[in-house]
């Protein structure tokens, strides 16, 4: 998922079912020739048991998630738009370029002239002004906010931001109070601003009201608030049905960038891996993805073309290190020789063989090594590679033994509840095989399925004495800390630290890869981070797989213009064969 990773987050993703992309057609799926579409449209078939909660383009940390951020990057322009490469591409940002002092603590934003809104008025520093005193009001953790944004802990969001002012209609100048890395900042700070219409939004004139009213309209796309936007798409309120059925968008007329060639994009809901494959093979989505335990079923979309995705990101389970967690669960999986126990009997290699077709790289660490980055370390090895009897010696050598086949150490029992995504069958066959393998080490866990939105809602310190480790099915999908410090993710107070880890260590190491220096020194400190980050478990780190793209052969330009780094796909470069 994504939320964003950051915030989400993160971002949170369900596994097997990333990528949104699709498209209708008449054709017969028992016939391999490809029949023309109905009409110019592009269906996407979303991920199972997911719906799109969020349209407006500052995320709530609650809400964060890769298919939010999908809708959002539809109809709003990124301040800075970051590039398959992970560099910035000025020609499709609002900015027109970014200029910096010596230290890295002023930065001065020129906004290009062409971009406007919807309604024909223009873009202007008015606009990103508005929105980044926005999200520094809801990343603030003030008590009296109705809601947080997610990107809090990225990009210093709001400890290092000073200032954020315009000089003129065109110009932005973002003060910090500390020197920091200018790479840094522009991927994960400016490169979190996604401006909305303050003219359209800004109603109330105080900011604790004015996220309370976001709050009310953030799941209601129809509302007139979105019908200003500058993205390359608007909702279609008539066309849709957002009862958990489909989402409608049509072409921004007078959106100033590459303009979309189809002429409706719908979104549908998918309520199981069976449901979507049907859907694929009778032509009612023209893209979507192939289910995993389908793999073998693959050669019968004979009008689809399969393509392996992996975008930049981790996955992982998150254990609940609050006091609070149920069953003291916390106060064990605090140890960290708990957590490389747990780690060590997760057969991470079995599962990429038999769930993802060979289709994954073992995960080890927050960077993995597909897509391959210029952050990943290759020097980097597996600490806790898969060896449930060697798990078993280390608890052991800690003081635990078994008694009636759970790990006890006086009063605590190694036994704990795994919340998971329900609606993904190699999700599902995943916990059962941790469960298996876990019991041989003496750990006891209960499997508990839930929806994905359910999941990403509940996963928080706030209701910590509720879970005990969470499995949203995916992980985290670097957006929109594309510069990958993991300030959002494992700093004792970052958004996305849902399992509240606390290391002072581990904060000084993400600390260390804000600061400026030359080119070996900011490679050298996010080797460091990485490294502890490998050895220290902050989250259970499960394989990194491929997405299973399925795309119908008269829809082109879905995966060339498809970004791993930001995990987004662009239909407005789309085009559709008749």
């Amino acid at each position: 998922m994504k939320q964003r990773s950051f915030a989400l987050i993160a971002s949170a993703a369900v596994a097997g079912a990333l990528t949104l992309a699709g498209c209708g057609t008449t054709s017969s799926a028992a016939s391999s020739t490809v029949k023309s579409p109905v009409g110019n449209q592009a269906v996407v078939a979303l991920p199972v048991q997911v719906s799109p909660n969020w349209f407006f383009p500052v995320e709530s940390s609650s809400a964060f998630s890769v298919y939010n951020s999908q809708m959002n990057s539809l109809m709003y322009v990124p301040l800075l738009h970051i590039s398959k490469t992970d560099g910035i591409d000025y020609a499709r940002s609002l900015a027109s370029n970014v200029t910096w002092n010596s230290n890295g603590t002023v930065y001065t934003i020129t906004l290009n002239k062409k971009w406007h809104w919807s309604n024909g008025t223009p873009v202007t520093s008015a606009d990103v002004v508005w929105t980044a005193q926005l999200m520094m009001a809801a990343s603030s953790n003030a008590p009296s906010l109705p809601w947080g944004y997610g990107g809090a802990g990225i990009g210093g969001l709001p400890t290092r931001w000073q200032s954020v002012t315009a000089n003129g209609p065109y110009q932005v100048v973002v003060t910090l109070n500390q020197p920091s890395n200018p790479q840094w900042f522009l991927h994960n700070g400016l490169g979190q601003i996604v401006p909305a219409p303050k003219a359209v939004w800004d109603i109330h004139k105080n900011m604790d009201n004015e996220l309370k009213f976001i709050l009310s309209v953030s799941n209601d796309p129809a509302s007139p608030y979105y019908d200003v936007v500058d993205g390359a798409f608007k909702f279609d309120a008539a066309a849709s049905k957002t009862n958990n059925e489909y989402w409608t968008f049509v072409p921004n007329p007078n959106y100033d960038g590459h303009k979309a060639t189809i002429d409706k994009l719908v979104y549908v809901y998918e309520s199981s891996n069976s449901s979507e494959f049907a859907d694929l093979k009778m032509n009612k989505v023209g893209v979507g993805y192939l289910p995993f335990s389908l793999y073998d079923s693959r050669n019968t979309l004979v009008d689809d073309k399969f393509a392996p995705v992996y975008p930049f990101g981790f996955n992982y389970l998150i254990p609940n290190f609050s006091p609070n967690a149920p069953g003291g669960f916390g106060n064990i999986v605090s140890h960290q020789y708990v957590r490389e126990a747990l780690e060590m009997g997760i057969n991470q290699p079995g599962m990429i063989s038999a769930f993802y077709h060979g289709y994954g790289t073992p995960g080890f660490s927050p960077i993995p090594a597909k897509p391959v980055t210029k952050f990943y370390d290759a020097s980097l090895k597996n600490p806790d590679p898969y060896n449930p009897a060697a798990g078993k010696k280390l608890l052991e050598a800690h003081g635990w033994h078994l008694v009636d086949g759970v790990m006890t150490k006086g009063s605590q029992k190694l036994a704990f509840t795994l919340d998971y995504v329900s609606g993904v069958s190699a999700v599902a066959n995943q916990v059962q095989l941790m469960k298996q393998d876990w019991a041989q080490e003496g750990i006891q866990v209960n499997l508990e399925s839930q929806q994905f939105n359910t999941l990403i809602a509940d996963t928080n310190q706030a209701n910590a004495n509720k879970w005990q480790m969470v499995w949203w099915g995916g992980g985290w999908t670097y957006e929109p800390d594309y510069y990958p410090t993991g300030g959002g993710l494992f700093a004792s107070t970052s958004a996305s630290n849902y399992g509240g880890y606390q290391n002072q260590k581990m904060n000084q190491l993400i600390q260390a890869t804000y600061q400026p220096g030359t080119s070996s020194q900011i490679t050298a400190r996010m080797d460091a981070y990485l490294a502890y980050a490998s050895q220290q478990l902050p989250v259970i780190w499960m394989p990194w797989t491929a997405q299973f793209d399925e795309t119908a052969t008269y829809i082109h330009g879905v995966n060339s213009s498809y970004n791993p780094i930001t995990n987004t796909n662009y239909p407005n470069y789309w085009t559709v064969s008749h």
